[in-house]
């Protein structure tokens, strides 16, 4: 048996508004998957997309006084709209997700009977990618694929340098020094660094690809080719 761990941006699941499109076809792929593989299971781990945005920018545009603005409040927040998302994930999968949804990867409760197991985010202080590396840590899984709207990672903003690069690999040190160690509400980083540093500790690799990409998602699962970037040592 194999447990891969899918951190799901919640910019592919709702970058506007809930991507339905997307789930469909996700939910085609991975039952497609999880027929070919009858041992194998997933995890998949929500983030918050466009509800956590949408309400972390109303909370600053009210607590307009950055002296007076709560990032605890804000991580909450975030937090709570990666829920959201999660128990749609969970319900789509249905038959598949027999446990409730992780809000805490550390608990003693947790428990994975199913073929897919749903988590969103637990507490302030980093994003949903590391409850992702958490899980994969307890179940024992040495691959996190982080799916966003991001073919690659690039050597430094695409949108703000033209001059950056796609990277194919990288190494943890070298990752870690692009992104630095400090978590930030709604910072907009290929891999949480908070993440990073638990994953290189660990000796888990991540794969950062364009998740709306399915069948490239697909490819990854199978171990095939791939369009990404690998992250690790």
């Amino acid at each position: 048996m194999r447990i891969s761990v899918l951190s799901v941006g919640g910019s592919i699941i709702a970058p506007d508004k809930v991507n339905s499109a997307f789930l469909s076809d996700f939910l085609a792929k991975i039952r497609t998957y999880l027929e070919d593989n009858p041992q194998d299971k997933l995890i998949f781990v929500c983030g918050g997309g466009a509800p956590a945005r949408v309400y972390q920018q109303a909370y600053r545009e009210v607590v307009s006084d950055a002296q007076s603005q709560d990032s605890n409040a804000q991580d909450w927040i975030g937090i709570k709209a990666t829920h959201i998302n999660a128990e749609l994930v969970k319900a789509i999968f249905g038959k598949y997700c027999l446990d409730s949804v992780v809000t805490n990867p550390t608990a003693e409760d947790v428990s994975f009977s199913g073929r897919i197991l749903v988590a969103g985010g637990w507490k302030p202080g980093f994003s949903t990618d590391t409850d992702a590396v958490y899980l994969a840590k307890r179940f024992g899984a040495k691959l996190v694929i982080n799916l966003s709207n991001i073919a690659k990672v690039f050597t430094d903003d695409p949108r703000k340098n033209p001059d950056a690069k796609p990277i194919d690999s990288i190494s943890w040190a070298d990752f870690r020094a692009m992104v630095g160690d400090e978590w930030v509400p709604g910072k907009n980083a290929p891999f949480d660094p908070i993440a990073s540093k638990l994953a290189q500790e660990a000796g888990i690799r991540v794969i950062c690809a364009d998740g709306r990409n399915t069948e490239n998602t697909l490819s990854i699962l199978r171990g095939e080719s791939f369009e990404g970037t690998v992250i690790g040592d």
